[in-house]
């Protein structure tokens, strides 16, 4: 049996969103800070690089899912500065968006950590 790493995950993306979490306060503190440049973490995406997750089929009467692995890879968007008169780049209502974010990110973390830990103690259990 292979160990379960979805606890793993959870805490690795937690620990992320705790540090996207300070960037974005950190910008929304400095909103009125002349010179201040925004900045940000890189996309939790790029945890994932190294690890493969592909669907496979197991038997010859599978279909496959038709997605190719570069369907599958993460691009990143770039990202343009606002540079406002002050010379600061934040942008209060993207950072405020970015706030959300990071919010529902740690609401559905929570939620399927929860879930998981709900089946798993089910099983346990018969």
């Amino acid at each position: 049996m292979q160990p379960v790493n979805l606890f793993d995950l959870a805490a690795q993306q937690a620990r992320w969103l705790s540090v996207r979490q300070s960037a974005v306060s950190g910008n929304i503190a400095n909103v009125n800070t002349p010179g201040y440049r925004a900045v940000d973490v890189q996309p939790f995406e790029s945890v994932l690089d190294n690890k493969t997750v592909a669907l496979a089929t197991t038997q010859p009467g599978h279909f496959g899912v038709g997605v190719t692995k570069a369907a599958l890879a993460v691009k990143e968007i770039e990202k343009q500065d606002s540079n406002l008169p002050s010379k600061n780049s934040v942008v209060l209502e993207d950072e405020m968006i970015k706030a959300g974010e990071v919010r529902r990110s740690f609401e559905l973390n929570t939620a399927i950590v929860k879930s998981f830990h709900r089946m798993m103690m089910m099983v346990s259990k018969s």
